[in-house]
């Protein structure tokens, strides 16, 4: 296939939601972004699920140092009423033609929403908080994963943080992380999964949590996980 050999733009993730929070290394999004404008491109980033405040910092790219041309929020941006935003350098939205119209853009309720939230979140220094008790989550995982195999991996951010299960050959363990989900469920806990082969278990807890709240919550999942290790280690897991 002939092409023009030139980029229109790059779409990614600070850090890969539902494909299982894999975090990039620190240089990764330099590069990219050296290539992308080298030959032209945008620098696309999708802030909806790193963005305000869940990963220690506003923004999630802001830990890899690299100013997008655009970015794009949902979710987190009003607390959970349904919203989606856009921003953009002057240069990119001065670009855009003509008008366009919604029947529910601008909704003043969610705007009111979203205002509030972003007051919340300044007021209270929620970007803070998300840093200092990831990280202790984070240091909570880790002892997890000392004391578990099958726990192949800890990564993430500030409040977004993920165990990856694994099988005694270090193979994806989705079955692992469905027993998981119904052990901590017994006891009060809800997580989330995702990953290429659904066997990463996303952490994203409210970004409001303290450490009290981490130590509960590790304990939930450090029974839970006794309890499919022995399962899997009398074959009763898939």
């Amino acid at each position: 296939t002939t092409t023009s050999g030139r980029i229109a733009a790059l779409v990614a993730e600070p850090i890969q939601g539902v494909g299982g929070f894999i975090t990039p290394p620190k240089e990764y999004f330099q590069v990219l972004a050296g290539i992308v404008r080298k030959y032209g491109g945008l620098m696309i980033i999708d802030e909806v699920q790193t963005g305000w405040g869940r990963t220690g910092r506003m923004f999630g790219i802001e830990h890899w140092g690299i100013e997008p041309d655009i970015m794009t929020f949902a979710k987190g941006a009003a607390n959970g009423l349904p919203i989606g935003v856009t921003i953009a350098t002057p240069e990119v939205a001065d670009s855009v033609r003509g008008s366009t119209i919604s029947t529910f853009g601008g909704n003043p309720v969610v705007m009111a929403a979203a205002l509030a939230t972003l007051e919340v979140i300044e007021e209270e220094n929620l970007a803070a908080n998300c840093q200092l008790v990831g990280d202790y989550l984070a240091e909570k995982l880790r002892e997890l994963a000392e004391k578990y195999p099958v726990i192949g991996d800890v990564r993430g951010m500030g409040l977004m943080r993920a165990l990856e299960l694994v099988g005694p050959n270090k193979e994806p363990a989705p079955g692992a992380v469905l027993e998981l989900f119904e052990e901590t469920k017994k006891r009060g806990l809800l997580i989330g999964r995702g990953g290429l082969y659904n066997n990463v278990i996303r952490i994203t807890p409210p970004m409001v949590i303290g450490k009290a709240d981490v130590d509960a919550a590790v304990e939930i999942l450090d029974r839970s996980l006794a309890e499919v290790t022995g399962k899997l280690a009398n074959h009763q897991v898939d």
